[in-house]
């Protein structure tokens, strides 16, 4: 058995041509599809980056293995306690690349500089062999695929293996190299992409909105950064060419990436095992392009950022379908185990769509919760046609406490629809409820780590930064938002609470004599 696992960092699966998209982005990709199975409704649990492949591979939801930030206790995954054992859950089948190694038999490699990147080296767990490529995720694809071209060439004919790869071009700053020229340079954008959304975009606030794409910790923002090292990547969307710029950027990392693994694919067909290798293509999260006013972040919990791409040719199994149910990432361990007839782990969250894989046949689960605390604070039920979003630290973005959208028909979330939909928003809200209870039951504990992040000042990405970013708000005109971000996290500006506490216990005494 040889599994494939390509790991596409922030390709959003409304890029893909196999998912609709009017551009070629994809073709290599694509032509996998046609061979294999395509899941439209998939996404991730926990977003972004390090709780995203934390919930992959732990096969946990991050209200349960404890890391659902990029900062803080929230950071880290929770210790097992009391419980652990020698080795440890991971170590022992409870990791998917543990699982697959000892239960399944296979060699099992990793090339990704991912857990360097976020600190998160529980990922390790059960690969035979790590290679690092270095670059904190800045790599390009061209220094990634010789590195699997070497371990393929070494590698590919034995038959028992999984090499999980990531590649990482779609991930801001976009960095196809200048060679490789814009394919797309004549090609129609989008058709939300106009003046009109644009001119709509223009009025939100926040890190990654159109006025500051690029943002630090320190709230300070830039409108050029490194633009000579990074061209395709504005700093700043003024107006269409930007917009261009923007979408453009991207599309060509897809492009790029893509070229690349089609050159994997051409090296094992040489080698005479592409049609007997299980291929994988996955993605960590998506890209918001646009939605919430979101420009190249995945820094909400909506479905720009937690829908993903999910693609498996399974030699065998069906072919040339598409599913439409609704599933999470860390349904793959337990389907995988169902596929190879073995005993999933007692602690994984998952369920199991082979039928899929095996039948066509549907199985989808009836809601979603997706949750993000590292740029925000939010958790969200994906049900039926409906989106709903409940905000519990907003970014610095306003967003509204609660979101409703219904996808059928704004599949790009310009519209809130909470208040005319009160009946759907209150069933949303049990949905989120019974999940909680479930999760928290299992998990054992009496702290949710959301309100960790909460506690501990807010998410990381936005922890801090509120007073410089305040100063660039009133530089730029925007001082009435200014207003409105301090009026909600008033908590932020200790100064200033604690004169309105004098100025309201000097009142109290003064009623008092």
């Amino acid at each position: 058995m040889r599994i494939l696992f390509l790991d596409l960092d922030s390709v959003s699966p409304r890029h893909l041509g196999c998912y609709g998209y009017h551009r070629n982005t994809s073709p290599n990709i694509d032509k996998i599809a046609e061979k294999g199975v395509r899941f439209n409704n998939y996404y991730t649990s926990d977003a972004p980056c390090a709780p995203s492949r934390t919930a992959l591979m732990s096969g946990q939801f991050g209200i349960r293995n404890g890391l659902v930030g990029h900062g803080g206790t929230a950071g880290d995954m929770k210790l097992e306690g009391v419980n652990r054992n020698l080795f440890g859950r991971l170590s022992v089948g409870g990791s998917l690349p543990s699982f697959l190694q000892l239960g399944a038999g296979l060699n099992t490699t990793l090339i990704s500089p991912f857990p360097q990147r976020h600190a998160t080296y529980n990922f390790y767990a059960g690969f035979n062999e790590i290679i690092n490529t270095g670059k904190f995720g800045m790599e390009s694809a061209e220094q990634v695929s010789p590195v699997v071209t070497d371990w393929l060439e070494r590698n590919a004919e034995q038959d028992d293996w999984l090499l999980y790869v990531n590649y990482w071009d779609a991930h801001t700053p976009y960095r196809a190299p200048e060679s490789f020229g814009n394919p797309f340079a004549d090609e129609p954008l989008p058709e939300w992409a106009n003046e009109e959304t644009l001119d709509k975009h223009k009025e939100a606030v926040g890190p990654h909105t159109v006025h500051e794409l690029v943002i630090d910790h320190n709230g300070n923002t830039y409108t050029n950064v490194e633009s000579d090292k990074f061209p395709r990547s504005p700093g700043e969307i003024k107006n269409m060419d930007d917009l261009r710029a923007m979408i453009d950027g991207y599309d060509c990392g897809i492009r790029y990436l893509d070229d690349h693994v089609g050159k994997l694919f051409a090296l094992l067909e040489e080698k005479g095992i592409l049609e007997d290798t299980i291929i994988i293509i996955s993605a960590d999260h998506g890209e918001n392009m646009g939605q919430l006013g979101i420009y190249g972040e995945h820094a909400t919990a909506d479905d720009g950022t937690c829908r993903i791409p999910m693609i498996i040719s399974w030699p065998g199994m069906q072919q040339g379908i598409v599913d439409d149910g609704l599933h999470y990432h860390l349904d793959l361990p337990v389907t995988l185990a169902e596929m190879l007839e073995l005993p999933a782990s007692p602690d994984w969250d998952g369920r199991s769509y082979a039928s899929v894989l095996k039948e066509g046949k549907d199985c989808g689960r009836d809601y979603l919760v997706v949750s993000q605390c590292a740029h925000v604070a939010q958790r969200s039920v994906r049900f039926g046609d409906w989106l709903y979003m409940r905000t519990y630290h907003d970014g610095y973005h306003l967003f509204d406490k609660e979101m409703l959208f219904n996808l059928k028909e704004d599949p790009r979330e310009e519209n809130n629809v909470a208040e005319q939909n009160k009946n759907i928003c209150m069933e949303a809200t049990y949905y989120l409820h019974e999940w909680h209870d479930e999760m928290m039951l299992k998990s054992g504990d009496d702290v949710d780590p959301l309100w960790t992040v909460m506690k501990e000042g807010g998410p990381y990405h936005a922890k801090g930064f509120l007073k410089n970013y305040g100063e660039r708000l009133v530089q730029t005109g925007r001082e009435h938002q200014f207003s409105e971000l301090k009026r909600r996290h008033s908590g932020e500006f200790p100064e200033e609470v604690d004169e309105a506490r004098v100025t309201f216990a000097g009142k109290m005494m003064r009623n008092l004599f």
